[in-house]
């Protein structure tokens, strides 16, 4: 078996074919902000299901992340998904717009005090009109209402463009950085090919 390539960490590191590659920045906050300014006009709504069904929850994921290569959640079994999302620890809440499930957010308690923001994010079509901006606004109101020690999140160079500058503005503070390597989700079946088309297939 051929030994996996090591981390170049002064240069460049092959990339094998087949799989993507991101850094991720992992951020935090250790005290409760002032929120930003959020679009009037109630346009937004969010609720939370208690204990989501697994294919409702796949569906959202996949229309909220798919352009940014989101899989994790979609490449597990019906058992293991569901031990995360019915977990009494984990939190999942959907943004409301026009009666539609349109943004997700979910919460990871189980490592109390630390409190997560495991995923947030909308579908495409609400990118730039406000909605992030709510649904960020519920998720500090309610992790905070914990009293957690800090509140983590994080991003990756696959995420949005503007979504670390999005959570720098919103006073999250970088605290390390990662490089994460996985078989790409679309060669896999887990997405289709045409999902991200900004980063291109390697075989």
């Amino acid at each position: 078996m051929a030994e996996a390539p090591l981390l170049n960490v002064t240069g460049y590191t092959t990339v094998p074919a087949g799989k993507i590659a991101a850094v991720v920045t992992h951020l935090e906050m250790r005290a409760r902000p002032h929120l930003r300014p959020e679009p009037p006009g109630g346009a937004y709504a969010l609720r939370r299901p208690i204990e989501p069904e697994l294919d409702w929850y796949r569906d959202l994921f996949r229309r909220v992340g798919s352009e940014w290569l989101w899989f994790s959640r979609l490449a597990l079994d019906d058992a293991k998904l569901a031990a995360i999302l019915h977990d009494p620890a984990v939190e999942v809440h959907a943004l409301r717009h026009r009666g539609r499930d349109e943004g997700l957010l979910e919460f990871d308690f189980r490592r109390f005090p630390d409190a997560e923001i495991s995923f947030l994010g909308v579908v495409p079509a609400l990118l730039g009109k406000g909605a992030g901006r709510y649904l960020m606004n519920r998720a500090l109101e309610t992790a905070w209402s914990r009293n957690p020690r800090r509140v983590t999140v994080h991003t990756c160079t696959l995420d949005h463009p503007r979504a670390l500058e999005f959570y720098l503005r919103t006073g999250f503070v970088p605290y390390a950085r990662s490089i994460e390597i996985s078989d790409d989700p679309r060669i896999a079946g887990i997405l289709p090919r045409t999902a991200a088309p900004q980063v291109p297939i390697l075989t």
